[in-house]
């Protein structure tokens, strides 16, 4: 989910910072990918404390609002990234970005959708069927969920088995047509396309097979375990994804 949980430590961002970062943003868009890795870096870091809620206009958001769990943006790199599978399953394995960007690729443009009523129209990610990493490690009889961990050590997240194979859930290393970046979630995030975006967990590092759903870190908070866009959490925006 691109929301904050809570409040973030520091200081409210000033007037002066806010037009510093409106700058940038529109230097974002003059440049293009090359800079929108730092560009959502900055976003996301300043915006986390921003009560004026101008940064969510920046023209390099593209539509989406920096939000962050923990105290600041983790960062992983092609070199020290890793993505584990285990739990029940019969073949632990463990994956670099560059394993990941080998296997089988798919490509899902769909909205967006937050649980506090944000929409992005058209989003393109792109990456591994999660259904296919759980098949190379061979769930045993018992698992029956996913719980999903995260590098920056607050993030967890969950679903059920069925909901994990479905063709519209994957391990995602590409957003738009670049790198997913620090601020989205990069290296590698999970995207859930028919459930609210708080479901698509953030600096994904775990795939843990369970006996049973564990609720992950926005149902502590309340939200709903089952996500299902427009039909949970009080909600009836338009589906997603069929």
């Amino acid at each position: 989910m691109e929301q904050r949980g809570r409040e973030s430590a520091g200081k409210p961002v000033g007037r002066r910072v806010v037009l510093g970062v409106l700058g940038l943003g529109a230097a974002g868009v003059a440049f293009g990918a090359k800079i929108q890795n730092q560009l959502d870096n900055v976003l996301a870091e300043v915006s986390s404390k921003d009560p004026t809620g101008l940064t969510q206009l920046l023209p390099g958001g593209g539509g989406f609002q920096f939000y962050n769990v923990a105290d600041s943006i983790p960062h992983r790199n092609a070199t020290d990234y890793r993505l584990t599978v285990d739990g029940l399953v019969d073949r632990p394995a463990s994956y670099t970005l560059a394993d990941l960007q080998a296997m089988q690729q798919t490509r899902l443009v769909k909205d967006v959708q937050c649980v506090t009523g944000w929409r992005v129209p058209n989003t393109e990610f792109s990456g591994v069927l999660l259904r296919d990493l759980l098949a190379m490690s061979g769930v045993q009889q018992q698992g029956t969920a996913i719980r999903f961990s995260c590098f920056d050590g607050v993030y967890t997240e969950s679903l059920t088995l069925d909901e994990a194979r479905r063709d519209d859930v994957i391990i995602a290393h590409q957003m738009n047509g670049s790198p997913v970046t620090s601020a989205h979630g990069g290296p590698v995030r999970l995207y859930v396309a028919p459930m609210y975006f708080y479901k698509s967990a953030k600096w994904l590092s775990g795939i843990t097979v369970t006996s049973q759903v564990e609720p992950g870190y926005w149902e502590h908070y309340g939200y709903d375990v089952e996500a299902w866009v427009g039909r949970s959490n009080g909600r009836d925006d338009a589906p997603t994804s069929n």
